[in-house]
């Protein structure tokens, strides 16, 4: 028998900005050290950080590095088709695996998923990092009524094609069962924190001492402000705070669609509290998030089951409770026994 193969197909890859990039490489990293040759199809041009025993074929295009989808939806569905098209035509020229993963990023690409493992004879499992067409009217993306119902068939289907569905929570699982993917294909395995991440104790702590922190209570919202993520009940606890107890420190480090809001709400209503910071490169993620006494997660109620903030898990790999503001029903509230708290998105 030979090595086995593994493909993973999926829009972006380190060094592109993105979890499920980050996700891949780090499975993609201890399958090739348990003897598995493993190959990632990611889109755009330019090298990869790919770990040993791992090879990279980049699908071309533009840059891969996009975290959301902008609000026209001609325009995403346009490019994100593309991406697909890309990615299939770059998988399907490769030699054969015995086993195929593909992603949710592009939305969709689960349908491309069979043709690809059966052009390879391969196994064919894919990786539900977010639950598409359902997820696109919270991400302000909307679609002909016609169309989104076809989209949402069409999704299913090819859900029902593949050998496994793995989903990263149970409340997806639960999603994935109630649109009709049968229950005995779906598998639940979560996501987890990046590697990097290890608690920094508070004292001497290089970020804390970089942004003068010194001895403040500080709050942290750390990773994607995107449009499934409300900040309304952040700008407005915040706004108390200043008043109440003004050396308390709020710390908004990331990207995304509501970052501009957020920094014009900071600006326009004076939150000399609030201080934000950029995405921090993987390897600085255990100082800034263990910089943190606190961190916050947020989540639109609409998204219970289409998506688990990965802010949740990284928050307590640094060894920090975090506060979850979204659904009682989501894996992210579960996480949170003993060593956080659950409130509802606008308290």
């Amino acid at each position: 028998m030979g090595v086995p193969s593994i493909l993973f197909v999926n829009r972006v890859f380190p060094p592109d900005k993105g979890a499920t990039g980050r996700c891949v490489f780090d499975l993609a990293e201890r399958m090739a050290a348990m003897g598995w040759r493993v190959t990632v199809v990611a889109d755009g041009h330019g090298p990869s950080e790919a770990p040993p025993g791992v090879t990279v074929r980049r699908a071309g295009g533009g840059s891969a590095d996009v975290r959301e989808p902008p609000g026209d939806a001609r325009l995403t569905v346009r490019g994100y088709l593309a991406a697909a098209a890309r990615l299939v035509h770059r998988a399907l020229r490769l030699p054969r695996h015995d086993v195929v993963v593909t992603m949710t990023d592009p939305p969709l690409l689960a349908c491309a998923g069979p043709l690809i493992a059966a052009r390879h004879g391969a196994a064919s499992i894919h990786w539900s990092q977010d639950v598409y067409p359902a997820l696109l009217p919270v991400l302000g993306v909307r679609l002909p009524e016609p169309l989104m119902r076809m989209a949402q068939r069409a999704s299913v289907q090819a859900l029902g094609r593949h050998d496994a569905v793995v989903a990263i929570g149970r409340c997806m699982a639960r999603r994935l069962a109630a649109a009709g993917v049968p229950a005995e294909r779906i598998a639940v395995l979560p996501n987890w924190p990046d590697p990097r991440i290890r608690p920094v104790p508070r004292a001497g702590n290089p970020f804390r001492l970089e942004h003068g922190l010194e001895d403040r209570f500080t709050v942290a919202y750390s990773g994607n402000m995107g449009l499934a993520h409300p900040m309304d009940a952040v700008m407005d606890a915040a706004a108390l705070l200043a008043r109440s107890d003004p050396g308390i420190r709020i710390l908004l480090i990331g990207e995304g669609r509501r970052r501009t809001a957020v920094a014009e709400a900071v600006e326009r209503r004076g939150l000399t509290n609030v201080r934000l910071l950029p995405l921090q490169p993987p390897e600085r993620l255990g100082e800034s998030l263990s910089a943190a006494d606190v961190h916050l997660a947020t989540m639109d109620e609409r998204a219970e089951g289409l998506l688990v903030p990965s802010k949740v898990a990284g928050a307590l790999a640094a060894g920090r409770p975090c506060l979850f503001l979204g659904p009682a029903g989501s894996d992210a509230a579960a996480l949170l026994e003993g060593c956080g708290d659950r409130l509802a998105p606008d308290d």
